[in-house]
């Protein structure tokens, strides 16, 4: 138990900042490749953005958690020390879904908030990374 406590932070880090780079990277600019018309991709787009800013609240949700635990305070120490990055991309997750995305859909400025928009995404995608390489510290060893 001691040792999937001590790993489980690597592996929600990796699979944040995996599923952040797969539907930013990947999964949209295919979307918008291949599908019959950007109002289709676009729509598809936000349905997968959505479901990324649920999967980002749980991975920070779980590490804020593992950051509280006494079983394991050198992994628990791991994870404060990325506290702001974890913070930080809740945040920019948050803020996307909740602040930006409603305006991108009543098509307000689609420009600037498209380009908001993005740049949180890849803002979180960062910090995702960040909390990633802390957690392969020297305690995994």
């Amino acid at each position: 138990m001691r040792a999937l406590v001590a790993r489980l932070p690597g592996i929600v880090a990796a699979f944040w900042w995996g599923s952040l780079s797969t539907i930013g990277f990947l999964v949209v600019p295919l979307l918008f490749k291949h599908l019959a018309t950007p109002t289709i991709a676009g729509g598809m787009a936000a349905r997968l953005f959505t479901a990324q800013t649920w999967v980002s609240i749980a991975c920070a949700l779980l590490l804020l958690m593992v950051s509280r635990s006494a079983r394991a305070p050198e992994t628990a120490d791991r994870v404060r020390a990325a506290l702001p990055f974890i913070l930080a991309g809740l945040l920019f997750a948050l803020l996307a879904e909740f602040g930006v995305a409603p305006r991108i859909v009543a098509r307000d400025n689609l420009p600037l908030w498209h380009a908001v928009g993005s740049g949180m995404y890849l803002l979180q995608w960062v910090s995702a990374a960040v909390v990633l390489w802390r957690m392969q510290g020297p305690a995994l060893r």
